[in-house]
């Protein structure tokens, strides 16, 4: 973590006590600080700057002399559509879309998509992953994130109106045009749609061009959803 996102808090706070085990641990064991050091933080839905520890031990954190005067990143004018992959690779996936400033995540459903994956205890854990995400990007401002269990109505019903003001492609291998070519024509979308493993059946493409989206290859190299995510995405940076 490069931030510890502090809570909400009134500007005019002087001091702040964490009990977070996990941001105690980082603030000991990774980053070796003491007392009297200062420390990158970052308050949620604020801004960011320094505080200095005041009192350390294994179960609290005392921060004072809080001084937050400079703006987060400003958010990618994007909205990734992601089929609900493994849950395994959810934390990890939220995480990267989170530091990578990712303004909104869709989680839908998808045919490759089993149905246990949305009994998974890890959807439950969103909002830690968000953290982690915002404390390694360095931002405050959590993205919007939705589940969406019924594909089609989805795509007809929301996506379809996107496309009247916004830009929408689908990741698919075997499209002819590349994302490069895409952009190069059009600039970048506003709307990425991204498979889980294996990537989205015939079916699913043809409904997702049919409401407004593109298709378009990153390559010849089939990816995992995980180097997918983070190749598109990286554009925006």
């Amino acid at each position: 973590m490069n931030i510890l996102l502090l809570p909400e808090f009134d500007n005019n706070q002087l001091s702040i006590n964490i009990t977070d085990r996990s941001q105690i641990s980082h603030v000991q064991q990774v980053l070796g600080l003491k007392e009297g050091d200062s420390v990158k933080v970052g308050s949620l839905n604020g801004k960011l700057g320094t505080a200095v520890i005041e009192e350390v031990s294994h179960t609290q954190l005392k921060l004072g002399s809080l001084n937050l005067d400079a703006m987060p990143p400003s958010k990618l004018d994007l909205t990734l559509v992601l089929a609900l992959p493994r849950p395994k690779v959810l934390r990890r996936l939220i995480m990267d879309m989170t530091a990578i400033g990712v303004a909104e995540i869709i989680l839908v459903n998808s045919y490759r998509t089993d149905k246990s994956y949305w009994q998974s205890p890890m959807l439950n854990r969103i909002d830690e992953f968000i953290t982690e995400g915002l404390q390694q990007g360095m931002d405050t401002i959590a993205p919007n994130i939705q589940l969406k269990k019924r594909f089609k109505p989805f795509v007809e019903d929301e996506l379809s109106l996107w496309a009247k003001d916004r830009s929408l492609v689908v990741a698919h291998p075997y499209s002819p045009l590349s994302f490069n070519k895409y952009i190069e024509q059009s600039g970048l979308p506003q709307v990425l749609c991204i498979g889980a493993e294996g990537g989205w059946i015939d079916y699913e493409v043809g409904l997702l061009q049919d409401n407004g989206c593109q298709p378009v290859n990153i390559g010849r190299r089939i990816l995992r959803t995980e180097a997918a995510v983070n190749a598109l995405c990286g554009r925006y940076l």
